[in-house]
């Protein structure tokens, strides 16, 4: 009878098996519209031929320049937040195999054996002297069978935490990769602006050199000496100041990279790196859905409505073996041999009849789902920000550059037209300091917008989740 109960527990069990209480989950719609935005601040993405969208795109097509190729494979290898990540990855694959494995039972054998020799004095003639006895125990310890799909629920809840954690893994790597190339090209722009501190410091010095000979020989006045050296000292703080950033801009990218960078691989100035590739972001906002941080919020909010499933579970009752235990004895005596063998169940059904903790744990339940659609919601409206303001960067961007570089080129025009007219003593020294400083001021804001415009592409391609791995389908067990 016992035997039978058993078989029909199990069939129950695999019959009944696939049953889940939990509410059939159904993609919530984007609280987003479906068209990027549209003005005189963004290009039309349209109008744009040859560009490539992200997902066909390499890092190591967009990132062209072989330096920074380097550094970031560098940092994808020794980096410890991302080993980190990889880490808790490993933690939580792990910890959906303990959850999983709660749907089958835990069996365990025991055996044992002894050996006796009798004296000759205690054994009648003809029976052997030498007696043998075993036993074999097999058992299976409280296995819950799982009608109603609890542990089933639980098992789903663990493996949307692990896709999730997963995901995690591929956002980190991506705001690596972003932070990397932003370092790296933040250190360009400041050895450039070394470059031209520099630069202006040499072309100061020689200023003051020529107004002194002047001034000793009468020529030139002191206010004009004393305003030449004005621009001298500014330019000898700026040379340090900039070494100073260089210097830091070095120690973030080896922290990044996780072992100090070679000389060789770091840029001399902006104009050095290779330019990246354009991008598109498509035609729709949808390709948002594919970031790793929105996969991960899905993947949670997978897991709130597979946990209700077990919340709800609680309220029908529970069937389990708590001792199932099999056992099989002998003995061996010379020519004569004996056996037998038990089984024995002990079926537990646990009946909920009032609990108020499980009315207030479905609860709780059903309020986590609608914190984490809430955050999904959330996630996929800050993506699509973050995309949007980076396409306005990029629509004004290179207006704003080429305006930039005309201003320049006319305040250096200006700078030369009146040092001219000091050398030949039309004009004071005052009008030379003046178109220096805004010559130097322009300078310095030009290369602040080609550092923009270069963060500004590694920006939008890791905002439409560039610079990770690509998402790979589960194929785990269900």
């Amino acid at each position: 009878m016992n035997r039978q109960l058993l078989f029909l527990l199990v069939g129950l069990a695999i019959f009944v098996g696939g049953c889940s209480l939990a509410p059939k989950y159904t993609q919530p719609k984007a609280p987003i519209p479906v068209e990027w935005p549209q003005g005189v601040a963004y290009k039309d993405t349209r109008a744009m031929p040859g560009t490539a969208t992200v997902p066909e795109l390499s890092r190591q097509e967009f990132f062209a320049d072989e330096q920074l190729q380097k550094i970031i494979e560098t940092a994808l290898n020794n980096n410890r937040d991302l080993r980190l990540a990889v880490l808790n990855v490993e933690r939580a694959r792990a910890l959906y195999g303990i959850q999983r494995a709660e749907l089958f039972p835990a069996v365990n054998a025991v055996g044992s054996g002894s050996k006796q020799r009798s004296s000759s004095d205690l054994t009648r003639p003809g029976e052997p002297r030498t007696m043998e006895q075993y036993s074999v125990n097999l058992g299976i310890a409280s296995w819950e069978i799982d009608f109603f799909g609890r542990i089933r629920s639980l098992k789903d809840r663990a493996l949307e935490e692990y896709l999730a954690t997963e995901q995690a893994r591929r956002s980190a790597q991506i705001l690596l990769v972003a932070e990397v190339a932003r370092v790296y090209l933040t250190l360009a722009a400041d050895r450039e602006n070394l470059k031209l501190a520099r630069s202006t410091l040499e072309t100061q010095q020689a200023a003051y050199s020529l107004i002194l000979r002047r001034y000793e020989l009468g020529i030139a006045s002191e206010l004009d000496l004393r305003q030449v050296q004005t621009q001298v000292d500014r330019a000898r703080r700026d040379v340090p100041r900039f070494t100073q950033l260089a210097a830091q801009d070095q120690n973030a990218l080896s922290l990044l990279a996780g072992s100090p960078v070679p000389e060789d691989l770091l840029p001399a100035d902006l104009s050095s790196v290779t330019p990246l590739k354009e991008i598109s972001p498509g035609l729709s906002s949808e390709a948002l859905l594919n970031r790793p941080d929105i996969l991960a919020a899905e993947h949670r909010l997978k897991g709130a409505y597979a946990f209700i499933g077990a919340a709800r579970a609680a309220f029908f009752p529970r069937i389990s073996l708590t001792t199932a235990v099999g056992t099989a004895s002998g003995e061996l005596s010379g020519l004569f041999k004996s056996g037998s063998g038990t089984w024995n169940f002990a079926p537990q059904i646990v009946l909920p009849i009032f609990d108020a903790r499980t009315w207030a744990a479905l609860r709780v339940t059903k309020a986590d789902r609608k914190i984490v659609l809430t955050q999904y919601e959330k996630a996929i409206q800050t993506a699509f920000r973050e995309v949007a303001d980076a396409l306005a960067v990029r629509g004004t961007i290179d207006q704003q550059v080429s305006a930039q570089q005309s201003l320049v080129n006319a305040v250096a025009e200006t700078y030369r037209l009146s040092s001219k007219r000091y050398t030949h003593g039309i004009d004071s020294y005052l009008g030379v300091l003046d178109s220096q400083q805004s010559l130097y001021a322009a300078q310095r804001v030009l290369i602040a917008l080609h550092l923009v415009r270069f963060a500004n592409q590694v920006r939008l391609y890791a905002v439409l989740g560039g610079g990770g791995e690509p998402a790979k389908a589960h194929q785990g067990g269900s």
